[in-house]
């Protein structure tokens, strides 16, 4: 593949072996099987806030972030104080601006109902900078040559894309992801919605971009033995990844554990901005990277933090 690099040195069979579909196990079934099943338990750090100071983002000196943390607080603020090149790579999910100033569309067939939270809702040019904002610090954060991921449907996809274009930055791929068990139409007007997309770039500019990291023999094994496909055929998150509580869009461990073994090595640091309900840190945290998450919202804080913790106890002790 054109300016990348496949990774030289063994691994060891764990970190491409399909997981195990069997009933008798004490973890979530993703990807693979977990990387760390021989190591003891250690308790997840409880979500902290991030220090506010009156002092400017320039004036104040930088804080280095913990590894395996999850930061409350606004994006910008959090990110403001950390250091340039810090991060190996950034998985994340952004909000999409599907929210509108009305309550969400349900049915009577099923109970979902559509997003209808005020932290999804902006004005396209209130979304533009707020998505400018954002993206220039991950930049900032996140190592030369770094994988960024970020997830978006059709009502943002285009916008980020447009963006990223407009900051030069290289744009190595595109994945969608296709859900087989989508959510019907509520409206009846359109094509049943059952895609999203994740939008792949380099920390780089178009001409300097180089040497990002894909594990492209990984995928292929993953695969059967063939080359990995930009399509990506996988349900959406399952009852049992929800038990601690709900996000409304939550990614199923499936497919966070496939892009965190293709764009990042063990060892690595990842970032995830939006965290959520900690899918990205959870996928992470099982494959052996270090991962560090801000999320605004304490509901989300509190349900990621159990999951995590949780997940680790029944991998390790149990």
């Amino acid at each position: 593949m054109s300016g990348a690099t496949a990774k030289k040195k063994e691994k060891p069979k764990a970190s491409i072996r399909p997981a195990e579909r069997i009933k008798d196990i004490n973890w979530q079934l993703g990807e693979v099987d977990p990387f760390d099943l021989d190591q003891p338990y250690e308790p997840v750090k409880k979500p902290v806030k991030a220090p506010k100071s009156k002092k400017s983002a320039d004036q104040e000196a930088k804080l280095f972030p913990l590894h395996n943390q999850l930061y409350k607080g606004d994006i910008i603020e959090v990110m403001s104080k950390w250091p340039d090149n810090h991060f190996d790579a950034c998985i994340t999910d952004p909000p999409y601006n599907i929210a509108s100033d009305r309550k969400g569309l349900s049915w009577a067939f099923s109970s979902h109902v559509t997003i209808q939270d005020k932290w999804d809702r902006f004005t396209p040019d209130e979304y533009e900078q707020f998505t400018v904002n954002w993206l220039e610090q991950v930049c900032r954060v996140t190592k030369e040559n770094g994988n960024i991921f970020i997830f978006g449907s059709y009502h943002n996809i285009y916008t980020i894309g447009a963006l990223a274009l407009k900051m030069d930055l290289r744009i190595v791929n595109s994945i969608i992801w296709t859900k087989p068990n989508a959510q019907p139409n509520i409206t009846c007007r359109m094509f049943t919605e059952s895609t999203e997309q994740v939008l792949w770039l380099c920390n780089n500019s178009q001409k300097k971009a180089k040497k990002w990291t894909f594990n492209y023999h990984d995928m292929k094994e993953l695969n059967n033995g063939k080359q990995m496909r930009n399509y990506w055929d996988i349900p959406l998150t399952p009852k049992r990844e929800r038990i601690h509580g709900k996000h409304p869009s939550q990614k199923p461990l499936r497919l966070m554990e496939r892009l965190v073994l293709a764009g990042s090595n063990p060892g690595d640091l990842v970032l995830d901005c939006f965290a959520g309900s900690g899918s990205t840190l959870l996928a992470c945290d099982r494959l052996n990277r270090n991962w560090v998450g801000i999320e605004r919202e304490s509901e989300y804080c509190d349900i990621a933090h159990r999951r995590l913790d949780d997940e680790r106890k029944q991998r390790r002790l149990l």
